[in-house]
Parts: C-alpha cells; sequence; structure tokens
C-alpha cells in the first residue's frame, strides 16, 4: 500500500491518494475480513472434526489476518508523516507488526507440530466427511479472494492474491486427504498433512522475518547497493569523488543515504547546491526517500 508523500518546508507529511491507492486499500480490506471469518470458522470446524491439518490451516490463515491487519493499521499510521518522537516517521512500525505476527505463527507452529507427532505415534479418527466440506468451502472462498486481488493494479494486492494462493493448494491436499480416508482407513495422513502446513507455516516465517533483521540491523538494502549509488553521482562530471557513503532502509522499501561528494573547485556555491537537489531527484528514482548530502571541493581549491 505505498504512497507517494510530499513535505513541505514546515515538515509536516501530506498524503496525495489516488483512486487507484483507495481501490487497493478496499481489496486488501476485504480480503481481511473474509480471511479473519474463515479462520474463525476452521477453527471450530479443526476442532469438531478432530483435525490437526485443518487446525493448522486455520494458523496459517490467522497469520494471513494478522499481516493484512497489521499491514492495513501501521499503513495508516505511516501516512501521520513525521513527529518530534519519530523524525523519520512511522514506516518502521511496519517491522513491529511483522514481529509480532512471527512469534504468534511461531508459538501456536510449535504447538500444532507437538500435536501432530503425537498423533503420528497414536493416530485418532478425524472426520473426514467434515473436512471434504470445509476442503470444498475453503477453496471456494480462499479462491474468490485470490481471483479478485489478482485484478488489482498494485503490487500489494499482488501478493496478499499469492496468499491466498498458497491457502487454496493447502485446502486442496485437505481435499486430497478427506477424499484418501473416505476410501482407506488411514487416520495418518491427517496428522502428515498438518506437519506439512505447519513446515510451510515456519519457513514463510523465516523468509520474511530474514530480511526485516537486516533491516533493525541497518544493512544496505538489497535492491540498491552504495556501488551503484556511487556510479549514479558520477556520471556528473562535475563531481570528482564520492566516499563515505551509508546506506540503509526504513522499512525494506523507503531507503536512507548520508554521503560525501568532492566536486570540482570551479563551480560556486550556489552550482554545488543545485548539484545536490539534482542528485536526490535521481536518488528518488533507486527509492532513496531521504539523503544527507556533504559537498567537498577539490582540494587545494577554495570555491568562488
Amino acid at each position: 500500500m505505498e504512497q507517494h508523500k510530499h513535505t513541505d518546508s514546515h515538515g509536516h507529511g501530506h498524503s496525495h491518494v489516488g483512486h487507484g491507492h483507495v481501490h487497493a486499500t478496499g481489496n486488501i480490506a476485504t480480503a481481511f475480513f473474509l480471511n479473519t471469518v474463515f479462520a474463525l470458522i476452521e477453527l471450530v470446524g479443526g476442532i469438531l472434526t478432530n483435525s490437526v491439518a485443518i487446525l493448522s490451516d486455520a494458523l496459517h490463515d490467522f497469520g494471513d489476518s494478522l499481516s493484512l491487519g497489521a499491514a492495513w493499521y501501521f499503513q495508516k499510521k505511516s501516512q501521520q508523516g513525521k513527529t518530534h518522537s519519530y523524525t523519520y516517521g512511522y514506516q518502521r512500525f511496519s517491522l513491529l507488526g511483522a514481529f509480532i505476527n512471527s512469534i504468534v505463527l511461531i508459538v501456536g507452529s510449535v504447538f500444532i507440530i507437538k500435536e501432530s507427532v503425537q498423533r503420528l505415534f497414536h493416530p485418532e479418527e478425524a472426520n473426514y466427511k467434515g473436512m471434504l466440506l470445509l476442503a470444498i468451502l475453503g477453496i471456494f472462498v480462499n479462491g474468490i479472494a485470490m481471483l479478485r486481488l489478482n485484478k488489482g493494479d498494485s503490487i500489494n494486492e499482488k501478493v496478499v492474491s499469492l496468499h491466498f494462493l498458497e491457502d487454496v493448494l493447502g485446502w486442496v491436499a485437505v481435499l486430497i486427504g478427506s477424499l484418501i480416508m473416505m476410501f482407506f482407513h488411514a487416520p495418518v495422513i491427517d496428522p502428515i498433512l498438518s506437519l506439512l502446513i505447519a513446515s510451510f507455516v515456519l519457513f514463510n516465517i523465516y523468509k520474511n522475518i530474514k530480511p526485516a533483521f537486516k533491516i533493525i540491523l541497518q544493512g544496505t538494502p538489497s535492491d540498491v547497493s552504495a556501488v551503484d549509488i556511487k556510479q549514479l553521482c558520477l556520471v556528473n562530471k562535475d563531481i570528482l569523488d564520492v566516499h563515505d557513503v551509508k546506506l540503509w532502509s526504513l522499512d525494506g522499501s523507503h531507503h536512507v543515504v548520508s554521503m560525501h561528494i568532492v566536486v570540482n573547485s570551479n563551480i560556486n556555491l550556489k552550482e554545488a547546491e543545485h548539484l545536490k537537489e539534482n542528485i536526490k531527484k535521481q536518488l528518488k528514482e533507486v527509492n532513496i526517500s531521504h539523503a544527507t548530502i556533504e559537498v567537498e571541493f577539490d582540494p587545494g581549491h577554495s570555491p568562488l
């Protein structure tokens, strides 16, 4: 739910929300409510059918709901702009949502895995007819959400639609498992499905939390490097050198850089300031939302 923001001379953020942004937010809000209601249905259904596979998928769906809800909340929070307490704004608050979400999912996954391992050695009968009905409902509901979001134009809609595709595939697995149990006495299939789903959830947690840790530790963003920035600056013939480049990310999408540029001694202070502004415009094209540039003149000479 990325949005272009402009800041006036007093430092207050102004948000310009287009029709596409409103439509995308509406789609994601619909997906959030649909996903949460269905996760509750799954939770009740998993208990009634005695199926750990369905409980595992309920955990997966609650995880998606937490992600969607956190993204929705922190997107609104980030629109407040910068304050005296948070001079960079609230973009990094989205990472807080990612960490909370991950902790909840890890605790839930450990519980599900523990229960599933016990059932591998002591299988319990699951209500395969109830599982079959829930699987059909799951494919239908998640399929509708996936198709609606996939028609959207924003990157966020496309990414969220992939989550629903994963859910559809998970329910297809439950459907196949319930059909097998309908014709063969194989209660062990339910905990096996549960372990597969829980493992998939843990893999996704690792995949999502790894870049979040890098951002917290102020690592270099994955989509732009210090070398890229140096090359971008050195295209200008008045810039002789670029050094002391410090590059980090606020939230994975909005990046910050501070650097020193050495300029030709033939240019004056006004031209140097104009050069800085041009560089900042170029940097915005590679997701650098804030740049601090220190100008140094060619050693041994003074600016005019």
